[in-house]
């Protein structure tokens, strides 16, 4: 499951985790397609915390996020690829709660005691918006939401309206159903008890924690199981309530889709139980993560599980052996998310002085590099450089320089941009530039020298509802993008020569591991290569001076 509405993800990485799912045999693709984030970083303000629904809306203009969403063409032909590749992608609008997308376009139907990211769940008008939303999906002869699953949500609602979130659950989950999909929802009825019954024959539901449901009265009850315990399958990106990474080691050596949490433990072969899936959650709104980051955390988590949802108990492979094998696997045919590269390239001839106008690139043979890389070169801007003007461009990825007219180093992904503020390039002479990323932050060194590190910087909100201190851990990384030296329209002006991307890094030579950075459990998978892509042989320089028109550019 992938929470696309606090952290937007474009419709092409999607298509390529469709992919990534297939290739090990993972068989659904839950999308989180609204939430909202935590108002003590907005100022304990509702109206100005972040909150997003990501698909297309006919019938209520204005509802779709304006940062990032998808056309229901879009949509319906992601569904249609997940069939074609045996990967059900499964739609969740969640409701009541995590609803702010919606209260902050139809302010009157928001609650006014629990706050504006819970619906009202007795008001007329909150069913009609409801039912207009999902019927707008549900309906026709060419319907949006096109595969036999359709996710309502229903998790993490106020205790004190028990009943009424009962009534509010059973509506929907048979609402969606008499459009003839089969409903789902996340666990919430051990902590929301009543009398007022919720239907279950036909209903699937994401167990995910002790407190919110009981998996073995909801078995009793005729519900169908997806163990998505939070514990053990959770990744919130930054934060420290959840895990960053999953521990690999502990899943392939001890987990099973029995244990359904830290308490409970069902027999093996339980009735009920379809299967497991872990969620990514991406809480902390702004913090700076980026698809490729997220990506980093996701895959070695489709790999164990893959291996232990088909395999079961591997005993005969001991876990060193599986990470192994993990590292030298492909993401997929054609798909290379991390940004794998061989292990050093020149990508400019030794000792050539490459010229840039400010209006024409050099081509190299890289697109891109991952976790851990270092980029070196040499470069000497003119004393009219354009101002914040693309030094390196890639698919994810753009490192400027001379950022803002101050003479810094910057560089932006994912809406982001982050700038190396202790140092400014002069211009009309040479200087010695290397910059290191790992999956923690970015390092710049300047004539050798380590300049600065950006990681670590936090943002502190007051929370007023708890009166307490929170933080958000800005993610400061940078995948390298390596495609492109200079931009057709606004690049870099001046000399270039001995761009070099290597793998080892400043700590590495110091003899400080990369790997014993990485959470317990896990390496970089930075050995081997998806098939489908091609990759020069080393130290082979493709240094080609190009005009706009070479690649179809204005």
């Amino acid at each position: 499951m992938l929470d696309v509405a606090r952290k937007f993800f474009t419709m092409d990485y999607l298509r390529q985790q469709v992919k990534i799912l297939s290739f090990y045999k993972m068989n659904e693709f839950q999308i989180h397609l609204n939430d909202n984030g935590f108002p003590q970083f907005f100022d304990n303000d509702w109206n100005r915390t972040y909150a997003a629904f990501r698909l297309e809306s006919g019938r209520f203009p204005g509802l779709t996020a304006k940062d990032g969403s998808y056309t229901k063409k879009e949509f319906t032909g992601l569904q249609r690829m997940g069939m074609d590749y045996g990967v059900n992608v499964i739609p969740e609008i969640d409701v009541p709660a995590h609803s702010l997308a919606f209260t902050h376009y139809k302010p009157e139907i928001g609650s006014t005691e629990y706050g504006a990211d819970h619906l009202d769940l007795y008001k007329d008008e909150t069913y009609r918006f409801l039912d207009s939303l999902f019927d707008e999906y549900l309906s026709g002869d060419s319907p949006v939401f096109i595969g036999p699953d359709v996710h309502i949500g229903t998790d993490e609602y106020n205790k004190k309206e028990a009943e009424q979130y009962r009534h509010f659950t059973d509506y929907y989950l048979k609402y969606v159903e008499s459009y003839g999909k089969h409903p789902r929802m996340w666990g919430g009825l051990k902590w929301l008890p009543g009398n007022t019954p919720v239907k279950a024959d036909g209903v699937t539901v994401n167990a995910w924690s002790y407190d919110w449901i009981d998996p073995e009265a909801a078995l009793k009850d005729g519900y169908t199981l997806i163990n998505t315990c939070d514990t053990y399958l959770y990744i919130v990106p930054g934060a420290d309530y959840y895990r960053d990474f999953l521990d690999s080691q502990w899943i392939y050596e001890s987990w099973n889709p029995w244990i359904m949490n830290s308490r409970q433990t069902l027999p093996e072969n339980t009735p009920g139980v379809l299967g497991g899936m872990f969620a990514v959650w991406n809480d902390l709104c702004g913090n700076g993560i980026s698809e490729q980051d997220v990506h980093l955390r996701s895959f070695p988590a489709i790999q164990v599980l893959s291996e232990k949802l088909w395999k079961g108990e591997n005993k005969e492979v001991p876990y060193k052996e599986f990470e192994t094998l993990c590292r030298i696997m492909p993401e997929a045919p054609g798909v290379n998310l991390s940004a794998r590269i061989p292990d050093s390239t020149c990508l400019t001839a030794p000792g050539q002085v490459c010229i840039l106008n400010g209006t024409d690139t050099l081509a190299t043979s890289l697109p891109e590099t991952g976790y851990p890389y270092a980029v070196s070169f040499s470069i000497c801007p003119d004393k009219d450089t354009p101002v914040s003007g693309i030094l390196f461009d890639g698919p994810h990825s753009k490192v400027y320089t001379n950022w803002e007219n101050t003479g810094r180093i910057a560089f932006s992904r994912d809406g982001y941009t982050f700038a190396f503020q202790s140092y400014r390039l002069p211009t009309g002479k040479w200087t010695d530039i290397r910059i290191e990323g790992d999956y923690k932050g970015t390092s710049l060194y300047v004539d050798g020298k380590l300049q600065e590190r950006l990681e670590g910087r936090k943002m502190k909100a007051y929370y007023e509802k708890y009166r307490r201190m929170d933080y958000m851990t800005y993610q400061e990384t940078l995948i390298f993008p390596l495609r492109r030296i200079g931009d057709c329209l606004n690049g870099f002006k001046g000399k270039i020569k001995d761009v070099i991307v290597s793998k080892e890094t400043r700590w590495q030579n110091s003899g400080i591991s990369v790997v014993s950075y990485l959470p317990s459990g896990y390496t970089l998978p930075w050995h081997g290569f998806p098939t489908g892509r091609f990759y020069p042989p080393r130290n082979i320089c493709a240094n080609v001076k190009s005009n706009c028109s070479d690649f179809g550019l204005p």
